[in-house]
C-alpha cells in the first residue's frame, strides 16, 4: 500500500503573507492543492498533512478530506515527520512518500517512477533528485565511484569539489514505513539550529546497512518549489505555459497566450479558440468549436459546443450548445442557459433558467427566474426579485414578449405568448396571449416650461 505525508507547517516568512506558505496560490489554487492531487493520482490510499503555522487555515481548507496532525513548535523537517508518528504506526508495513506542500510541480508520474525505483532496489529510503542549473544553495547528492548514494551535503557544508555536484536533493522521499520509524528514533537536534532534519535519516539508514537510492527526475521543473513571491511568480509562469501547451497539442486554438490563464483541471474540446486575457478555472468543461474571450472569466461551469463568449463572466453555471453571450455579460451561480440563447451587452443572469432560443439583447437583469423558450426581453427589463427581506421568483412562459423597461415584481407569472407593454411595472400575473399594460396615462402640461423656467439659461434672462 502507498501512503503519503505532506509537510505543510511552514510560515513562509519570505512570502510576506499572513497565510501559511502552502496556501499561497499558483493559478488561483493553493500550492497544497496540487500536491494533494499528485499523491492521490499516484495511488496513495492514505494521506496525512502535517500542519503548523496557521494550522486552522489549512484545516479549514482540507475540511476533513485527509488526516492531519499538528507540529508544534516547528523544529525542522524530521520533527514534522515525527508529529505524524501515529500515521506512521498505522503504515509500518507500507511505503510512505514524504513531500513538501510548497512543491506544486511534483507530478504523479515522477512519484510513481521513483516508487518503482524504490521497490526495484529494495530500498529503505529513496530520495528524488534533479540536475540543477545552478549549484548555489542546493543539497548536493553525493555518490561513490560506482554511482551508489552515500550522502546529502548541504551547500554551506560542502567542500570545493562537492559544490561542483549538480545533482540536487528535491526534498521528496520514499520510505519503508518500518525503516522510517526506526530512523526517526535515531535522529537528534545536535546541530547549530537545534532542529531535527529528515535528511539525517539517509545517513542513519546507510550506516545500518540498509539500501538507499536517489531517483533522478526526468523533468527538472517537477522539483521546483517557492519560498518567496518571485519564485511563486515563476511557478505560475511555468504552470500556465505547461497547461496551455498541453491544450494546444490536444487541438485547442490559443493564437496568443497573453493573459490566458487556464486551471489544471479544466477540460476543453478540440477546435475551441481561447482569446487573450481569458481566465478559466476550477472544474470547468468546455465543448468543441467555441470562441471564448477576449476578456472572459469562467469558473466551475459547463459550456457546450459552438458557444461564443465575448467579455463574459460565468460562475457555477451551465451554458448549452450554440449560445452567444456578450460583450459585458455576467452569468451568476446556479444559472442554466439552454440551446441557442442570445444574451447581449450589459445583461446579468442570476439563479435562473433561460429556455432555448430566448433573447435578451441588452441592459437587462434576469434574477431568480424560470424562463421558457423563445422569450424576448426588451431593453431595460428587470425581474424585481428582492423585497428587502426575501428573494422571490418570476415565471415567464414560452414565446412571451417583454417590452422595453418592463419591471416584473416577483413573484409574478407571465403566460405563454403574453406581451407586456413598454414601460410597464407588472405586479399581477399576465395570462396566456394577453397584453399586460401597467403605466399611467401621459399628460402634457401646456407652456409648463415657460411658466416654471426650470433651465439655467432661462434664469439668466
Amino acid at each position: 500500500m502507498k501512503c503519503a505525508i505532506i509537510l505543510a507547517g511552514g510560515k513562509g516568512t519570505r512570502m510576506k503573507s499572513e497565510m501559511p506558505k502552502v496556501m499561497c496560490e499558483v493559478l488561483f489554487e493553493p500550492m497544497l492543492a496540487y500536491v494533494l492531487r499528485a499523491v492521490k493520482e499516484a495511488g496513495c490510499e492514505d494521506v496525512c498533512v502535517v500542519t503548523g503555522y496557521g494550522s486552522e487555515i489549512v484545516e479549514s481548507y482540507l475540511a476533513g478530506s485527509v488526516k492531519t496532525c499538528l507540529q508544534s513548535p516547528q523544529m525542522g523537517t524530521g520533527h514534522a515527520v515525527m508529529a505524524a508518528g501515529d500515521f506512521i504506526n498505522e503504515h509500518l508495513a507500507d511505503d510512505i512518500v514524504i513531500l513538501c506542500g510548497d512543491n506544486p510541480m511534483m507530478s504523479p508520474t515522477e512519484i510513481n517512477n521513483a516508487y518503482e525505483y524504490h521497490k526495484k532496489g529494495g530500498n529503505a529510503i529513496t530520495l528524488i533528485s534533479a540536475i540543477a542549473d545552478s549549484t548555489e544553495g542546493i543539497g548536493h547528492v553525493k555518490r561513490d565511484a560506482s554511482g551508489r548514494l552515500i550522502a546529502i551535503v548541504e551547500h554551506k557544508d560542502a567542500n570545493d569539489e562537492e559544490k561542483k555536484i549538480r545533482e540536487s536533493n528535491a526534498g521528496t522521499y520514499w520510505f519503508s514505513g518500518e525503516k522510517l520509524k526506526w530512523a526517526l528514533s535515531k535522529i537528534s537536534n545536535n546541530n547549530s539550529q537545534h532542529e531535527y532534519y529528515l535528511t539525517d535519516c539517509l545517513e542513519i539508514l546507510i550506516k545500518a546497512g540498509e539500501n538507499a537510492g536517489a531517483y533522478v527526475c526526468q523533468n527538472n521543473e517537477t522539483v521546483l518549489a517557492a519560498n518567496d513571491r518571485l519564485q511563486l511568480n515563476a511557478l505560475n509562469t511555468i504552470m500556465r505555459r505547461n497547461i496551455n501547451e498541453r491544450l494546444m497539442l490536444s487541438g485547442v486554438d490559443i493564437p496568443c497566450t497573453d493573459g490566458v490563464i487556464i486551471g489544471n483541471e479544466v477540460k476543453i474540446g478540440a477546435g475551441t479558440r481561447i482569446l487573450p486575457n481569458t481566465i478559466i478555472l476550477g472544474a470547468t468543461v468546455i465543448g468543441s468549436g467555441c470562441t471564448i474571450g477576449a476578456n472572459s472569466y469562467i469558473k466551475d461551469s459547463v459550456i457546450g459546443s459552438n458557444v461564443t463568449l465575448d467579455n463574459v463572466k460565468i460562475t457555477d453555471s451551465t451554458v448549452a450548445d450554440g449560445v452567444t453571450c456578450g460583450p459585458f455579460v455576467h452569468i451568476r451561480a446556479n444559472s442554466r442557459i439552454e440551446k441557442n440563447v442570445h444574451i447581449g451587452n450589459f445583461v446579468e443572469v442570476k439563479n435562473s433558467t433561460l429556455g432555448a432560443g430566448t433573447k435578451s439583447a441588452h441592459l437587462t437583469y434576469i434574477g431568480d427566474s424560470d424562463v421558457g423558450q423563445n422569450v424576448n426581453f426588451g431593453c431595460g427589463t428587470v425581474t424585481v426579485n428582492y423585497d428587502g427581506t426575501n428573494k422571490h421568483r418570476c415565471k415567464i412562459g414560452s414565446n412571451a414578449f417583454l417590452g422595453c423597461n418592463t419591471n416584473l415584481i416577483a413573484p409574478v407569472e407571465i403566460g405563454n405568448s403574453a406581451f407586456t407593454a413598454a414601460g410597464s411595472t407588472i405586479t399581477d400575473n399576465v395570462p396566456e396571449n394577453a397584453l399586460g399594460v401597467a403605466r399611467a396615462r401621459q399628460v402634457n402640461k401646456k407652456d409648463w416650461v415657460l411658466k416654471k423656467k426650470p433651465y439655467k439659461w432661462q434664469k439668466q434672462q
